[in-house]
């Protein structure tokens, strides 16, 4: 899929996703985050089960 491909696709998950945001991202974010999407539309409970990837850190912090 097209990076433009899952732009749309996100964007038909979440409507509030601005084109012009998401297209600063790199195909793998957009892909993985697609990926999260798709799967908050299946079924809850203690059955659903997300893994976060080695890419994304639990937690983030700023400095001001």
């Amino acid at each position: 899929m097209s990076k433009q491909e899952v732009i749309e696709q996100i964007r038909v998950l979440n409507r509030t996703a601005q084109p012009d945001f998401l297209i600063a991202f790199d195909q793998q974010a957009l892909e993985t985050y697609l990926k999260r999407l798709s799967s908050l539309k299946g079924v809850r409970g203690r059955a659903s089960v997300w893994v976060r990837t080695g890419q994304s850190p639990a937690s983030c912090t700023r400095n001001a």
